[in-house]
């Protein structure tokens, strides 16, 4: 018998754990004391993310400079939750989205463990906003995130 019928006969009993129970929005944070700790602060995330929007060295000729720029922001969306970004969104304006297009781009050039997927909800959401216009003057601008 070969390896492929050794498979199909073994069904589905070779499964441990239901794949559904990991879904994102089933996820619960435990604090230090084993108790569930609430959702993310969406404030300071959008704080930090605006900050960093706004900080952003788009004129700098350093790479290590923009690369640690990438990092942190990178860091600071994929800490957002899908179902926060509209929130998050909401308080910029459009050039502040377009450089956050940047980064979400960069994002995709380098990416970390399990980012691309959370980048694409990003990048949906961007356009949503802000239509092909973002995706255009982010490709054809010079200065790079």
């Amino acid at each position: 018998m070969s390896r492929i019928d050794d498979k199909k006969d073994m069904g589905t009993s070779f499964r441990k754990f239901d794949v559904d129970e990991f879904s994102e929005n089933n996820f619960k944070e435990e604090d230090g004391d084993g108790g569930l700790v609430g959702s993310t602060d969406t404030g300071k995330n959008a704080e930090a993310l605006i900050s960093a929007l706004k900080s952003a060295p788009l004129e700098c000729k350093n790479q290590q400079v923009k690369d640690y720029a990438r990092n942190v922001t990178q860091k600071i969306l994929l800490s957002i939750k899908s179902n926060q970004i509209d929130e998050v969104l909401a308080q910029m304006d459009r050039d502040m989205i377009d450089v956050l297009m940047k980064y979400i781009y960069r994002g995709f050039e380098i990416p970390i463990k399990d980012s691309s997927s959370h980048l694409l909800t990003w990048h949906e959401k961007v356009y949503g906003i802000n239509g092909i216009g973002s995706i255009v003057r982010v490709l054809t601008d010079s200065k790079r995130a």
